[in-house]
């Protein structure tokens, strides 16, 4: 059959259009550059990590004084350990699919800042019922006995919601963090991350220290768990409000389509486990260095406080003191005064140490140093651990000194364990988000460098952008290195479903923490809290005799940081 030549182009016309959207759609289609306000790096980097503190400032509160708040409603403490269930099942459930479902958000407002703000809203809201449950109880039930049941119910209800809300506005900020930034500066991001929860904790810890009813009176409420959760409610909505109002997002216009991808009702769970699945070497062994690490830092950061608080009742303090009429805000007190020396070192670490580590991208971390100093700094950088050997160092430093808590008999002695692990959990917050970040940008196609280029496409904020994989797309990069939107920074097409991964494997360590430690509490303290149950009958309080449960779970966990220590390893050789 003889064709004109008319309809053989006909033909492929009709041929290339037909391939043409298909291949097209494939590839996720951009609008617009990221950008963040502020004149320098300095400045940038705080606004961009700025809600960090609002997130940290909420979760010290919560692990200061829920644990001793719950066993002061009556709750027991294998009880009590089994609410915090509400931590890692958050971070199971919601991180991944916020994340998922964040990566092909096609928002005006962007992917990530829609799901800070309205998650901060909820978890304020959340945060105020749980400091005034008593009295919205009390509004609704009279009756004092039948009040008390629903006190603690509620009360436990507010906790996973709090839980819940937190968890989806951690999630898109650790994402924004990896979608702004080039892939250079992903450590860098990672250390302002920490240095900005460093600072959260600090201001949790040292209003919790602070008698905060004689300072303020009763404006913001008659208790200190009632002032601090109004406080925290407040700073996590001015933080994230501050961070959404100074970074600019790039808009999806249409997300990566894959015709092998289930649309379904399980679309986004599909996506996930086929993440996990397939996860490249290099990111699982990330993730289980993060697994072994957890199940240690899971009671540390939960029960610490209170494991303080509870050491300073039982050996130091005066037994007249042990009558006293607030004993959960003089346990909160204790903990919070022994946790502002380790938040002091957990700060002055957040900024000394990213000077000192390498980053896992490249040796040129720090900026070139002025000509007088530069032999100096020549020397001094081939001495520096890079990030893998600090990780590995700070499981281990971790492990010696939780190895000791049983022997804590002297609140000093337990203080000092505890600031002992201030420099580990620097470390332990910005690595495995470094590592991570480094490594989804590499899958994104992305160069180890921000200098590599510096031509603006267009200043028009309504350019649409082909797919960062494309070879033919082009750079775009403010001269800073912070606007990145080619290949030489950071697409995170995929990040928020990594980054809810590495959350997975970081929450399956406190479900087994969680087993472990109400198992313990069963054994070694079955009854309830002497220090903080007064409505307890007495025959259902436990003994102070022998060992303290909580250091127990706290020896657990150094035993496990050992073996992150080995897992940590593996990446050396991958």
């Amino acid at each position: 059959m003889v064709l004109t030549e008319g309809f053989q182009r006909e033909l492929e016309y009709d041929e290339r259009r037909a391939r043409g959207p298909h291949k097209r759609n494939n590839m996720p289609r951009w609008s617009g550059q990221p950008s963040i306000k502020g004149s320098t790096e300095a400045v940038r980097m705080a606004l961009l990590t700025l809600n960090t503190i609002g997130i940290t400032f909420v979760w010290g509160v919560e692990q200061t004084y829920c644990t001793p708040y719950l066993l002061s409603l009556g709750l027991t403490k294998s009880k009590t350990s089994l609410v915090w269930i509400a931590g890692p099942l958050s971070g199971l459930i919601v991180q991944p699919i916020v994340g998922a479902l964040a990566d092909e958000s096609t928002s005006k407002w962007g992917r990530r800042r829609p799901f800070i703000v309205i998650g901060a809203i909820l978890s304020s809201l959340c945060l105020l019922t749980l400091g005034f449950t008593k009295e919205i109880v009390g509004y609704f039930v009279p009756d004092e006995k039948v009040a008390q049941t629903f006190t603690i119910s509620a009360a436990v209800l507010s906790i996973y919601a709090v839980d819940f809300s937190i968890n989806a506005v951690m999630s898109a900020a650790r994402s924004l963090v990896v979608d702004t930034l080039p892939i250079d500066k992903q450590q860098t991001g990672s250390a302002w991350g920490s240095r900005m929860s460093a600072i959260g904790h600090g201001i949790a810890y040292a209003t919790g220290a602070v008698d905060l009813p004689s300072l303020l009176g009763t404006s913001l409420g008659d208790t200190q768990f009632k002032q601090l959760t109004v406080i925290a409610a407040l700073g996590l909505v001015l933080t994230c409000g501050i961070t959404a109002w100074a970074v600019t997002e790039r808009i999806l216009i249409a997300p990566r389509h894959d015709p092998r991808r289930n649309d379904g009702g399980f679309k986004v769970i599909s996506q996930i486990w086929s993440t996990i699945v397939n996860l490249p070497p290099r990111i699982r062994a990330i993730c289980m260095a993060q697994f072994w690490a957890w199940i240690g830092w899971f009671p540390f950061l939960f029960y610490s406080t209170t494991w303080i608080g509870e050491t300073y009742f039982r050996y130091d303090t005066p037994h007249d003191a042990k009558d006293s009429g607030d004993a959960l805000g003089e346990i909160g007190r204790v903990g919070s005064e022994a946790f502002i020396i380790y938040s002091v070192i957990t700060f002055f670490g957040s900024w000394i140490l990213p000077m000192v580590i390498r980053s896992p991208d490249d040796e040129s971390y720090t900026r070139r140093p002025p000509q007088s100093l530069r032999g100096v700094m020549e020397r001094f950088n081939k001495y520096k651990p890079d990030l893998l050997t600090a990780w590995m160092c700070a499981h281990a430093t971790f492990a010696g000194a939780m190895i000791f808590a049983p022997f804590a008999h002297s609140f000093r002695f337990a203080t000092i364990l505890v600031c002992l692990c201030g420099l580990p959990w620097n470390i332990a917050s910005w690595a495995p988000s470094a590592f991570l970040g480094v490594e989804v940008n590499k899958l994104s196609g992305a160069t180890g460098s921000s200098n590599s280029s510096y031509r603006r496409l267009s200043h028009d904020s309504n350019v649409e952008l082909e797919d960062l994989n494309d070879p033919a797309s082009p750079s775009v990069l403010d001269p800073e290195g912070l606007h990145a939107t080619s290949k030489s920074g950071s697409s995170g097409q995929l990040s928020g479903v990594y980054f809810g991964i590495l959350n997975i494997y970081t929450t399956i360590p406190q479900f087994i923490g969680t087993i472990l430690s109400t198992i313990i509490f069963s054994i070694l303290e079955p009854g309830k809290s002497p220090e903080l149950a007064h409505n307890a009958h007495p025959d259902e309080h436990h003994s102070t005799d022998g060992p303290n449960a909580i250091s127990v779970c706290l020896f657990i966990g150094a035993c496990s940081a050992m073996v992150a220590v080995f897992a940590t390893r593996k990446l050396k050789y991958l």
